[in-house]
């Protein structure tokens, strides 16, 4: 259906894909915002609570670019960047973005993130390493086990919905037609954008000769997780960094329990060159954040936390570049 992308990197080379992977990040964005927006509108309109709204519809929208990338992944058997684009995307979102929040505010972190969250990352991560080590990859088996898992944490977050923070008061009734337009729209700009970039990463990475895993832990990995990045400097910037740590946590939950369970659910992901130590960085960077947020009498990410994880980030990056 979208054979066309390729003759046009083709003719045009580096430049377009370029362009492409940039428009494609661009719609992805844009497109699971504006689908976030209709479904929100819709639940709104049938008196669906902020809260529940922004466990389900909001939490699930922010992990849509990784989503739809890993599913365009699969079906082109890309295997290696559906792996690398979620793995990447959990270290950038700890060791980058937190590391890079941190150093602007500390980050305080909540009762329920220390109890359940956090802990539940570090499972993931755990999960996926002895997945690694005992499978070579990710078995059918294996994203059901990770599939049931996400269910049963939907279910008890739902359950326990009191204890999170209610921060939906944004979000409005709207107009069905309205509403639904927003859906559709946001959908195409979805498929559309997961589509050029999942193209073009595999066409830079054929003619730059390396291999689809460096192009999935950088560039993909990088611009499937802009909306994390820009939430949580954001967050920074009005002090509110707690919503930056429960925005990393929970995106890193949905990006492994969901995301990966669903890929390895429809075609078994083998593991790839650096697999190990891949997954061994996603465990690692959530089990700092749960070090550093029960270690100290307030519970928060600190500044030096921060230059910890940056530091480690960049020594990680380097080394992987240069064995790529």
């Amino acid at each position: 259906m979208f054979d066309f992308l390729n003759t046009w990197m083709q003719t045009g080379g580096w430049i377009v894909a370029g362009a492409l992977i940039v428009v494609g990040f661009v719609l992805l964005i844009y497109g699971a915002d504006w689908l976030v927006a209709g479904a929100g509108g819709v639940a709104k309109r049938f008196h669906v609570s902020n809260l529940v709204i922004g466990l389900t519809i909001v939490a699930m929208g922010t992990s849509m670019p990784e989503f739809v990338v890993n599913m365009v992944s699969v079906s082109d058997h890309s295997t290696d960047l559906a792996i690398t684009n979620i793995l990447g995307s959990n270290i950038l979102n700890v060791f980058l973005i937190l590391g890079s929040t941190a150093l602007l505010y500390p980050i305080a972190s909540q009762a329920t993130s220390r109890k359940v969250d956090i802990p539940l990352a570090c499972l993931a991560g755990v999960l996926v390493l002895v997945s690694g080590l005992c499978c070579n990859g990710i078995m059918r088996w294996g994203g059901i086990v990770l599939m049931v898992i996400f269910v049963l944490y939907i279910v008890y977050t739902l359950r326990h919905a009191k204890d999170y923070a209610d921060g939906n008061d944004d979000i409005k009734p709207m107009h069905p037609g309205k509403a639904v337009l927003l859906i559709l729209v946001g959908l195409l700009g979805l498929v559309v954008g997961g589509e050029m970039i999942v193209k073009s990463a595999v066409h830079i990475a054929t003619v730059a000769g390396v291999s689809q895993s460096i192009i999935g832990l950088t560039i993909v990995a990088l611009g499937t997780s802009l909306p994390e990045l820009a939430t949580s400097l954001m967050a920074a910037a009005k002090k509110n960094c707690d919503i930056a740590l429960g925005n990393v946590i929970g995106s890193n939950i949905f990006n492994v329990f969901f995301i990966l369970g669903c890929s390895a659910t429809i075609a078994p992901l083998p593991a790839y060159d650096g697999f190990i130590l891949d997954s061994l960085m996603a465990a690692l960077g959530c089990f700092l954040v749960w070090i550093f947020v029960m270690t100290n009498k307030k519970h928060e990410i600190r500044r030096w936390h921060g230059a910890i994880l940056l530091l480690i980030y960049a020594v990680y990056l380097g080394y992987r570049l240069m064995t790529a």
